[in-house]
């Protein structure tokens, strides 16, 4: 028995060269289409997340300066003051605060946050320097040199300080007060379009009055209570023993 012959090439397989043209046409269709496509939306992508992340820095900082404002301490300049050291502008703030940090000690640092200039931009510096009692009469420009800056903000958001006391009534400033401000708002905005942006936040202050204050015999400023309170106190004294007893 003969094998039978091999099946031979009739010569319709494979593409012909229009074929082929139209493929490439048909491709080149495709990758035009994909690429106009990702052109218009990579950028609106990397604007999302170049907004994401600002986002992210400006809630971070916020937090940052909301934790330092609220730690704030009733601590007079010297002895001889019973004002806190404490000043406050629409775009910066002075305070005193427990150390806090990297290389701090124990103690009270005097912390200044604030706009200064960097590179021909407006950037939002937190500085320090370690708390000193300051001389009578004597300027804060002149007795205090912060160190240690650490940016928080920059171009082109800025950020803005108003003060409110007990009353709820907002300021611009805060300036020579016996007490320390109840809140403070801090407000970002877009310098480049003055839009206020919504992450703008508002910070209590958990301490305004002197440690002295909280004192048992309800005395406060170096003063004992008054006679009156007193009174009253051994009143109610008076009175919860007499209730004791009829039990």
């Amino acid at each position: 028995m003969s094998a039978s012959p091999a099946k031979q090439p009739n010569g319709q397989c494979g593409f012909s060269l229009i074929e082929t043209l139209v493929a490439l046409a048909l491709m080149g269709l495709v990758l035009s289409a994909l690429a106009s496509i990702t052109a218009q939306w990579l950028p609106n992508w990397n604007r999302g997340i170049d907004r994401i992340q600002r986002s992210e820095v400006i809630g971070i900082a916020l937090q940052r300066i909301g934790a330092d404002l609220a730690a704030a301490e009733y601590v007079p300049a010297n002895r001889d003051s019973r004002r806190p050291l404490f000043d406050g502008s629409e775009l910066s703030v002075m305070f005193v605060r427990t150390a806090f940090g990297p290389n701090t000690g124990p103690g009270l640092d005097v912390v200044r946050i604030g706009e200064t200039t960097d590179r021909r931009e407006f950037v939002t510096v937190r500085s320090r320097t370690p708390f000193m009692p300051l001389p009578p009469a004597s300027s804060l420009s002149e007795q205090i040199h912060f160190g240690d800056p650490v940016v928080l903000l920059r171009a082109p958001f800025r950020l803005s300080f108003t003060y409110a006391g007990q009353d709820g009534n907002w300021k611009s400033n805060w300036h020579g007060s016996d007490k320390l401000p109840a809140l403070i708002k801090l407000t970002v905005r877009d310098a480049a379009t003055e839009r206020i942006l919504s992450i703008s936040t508002v910070t209590p202050v958990h301490v305004q009055l002197p440690s002295d204050c909280a004192r048992p015999d309800g005395g406060c400023d170096g003063k004992p209570a008054t006679p009156q309170i007193s009174q009253e106190k051994s009143r109610a004294g008076i009175a919860a023993t007499g209730q004791g007893g009829s039990l």
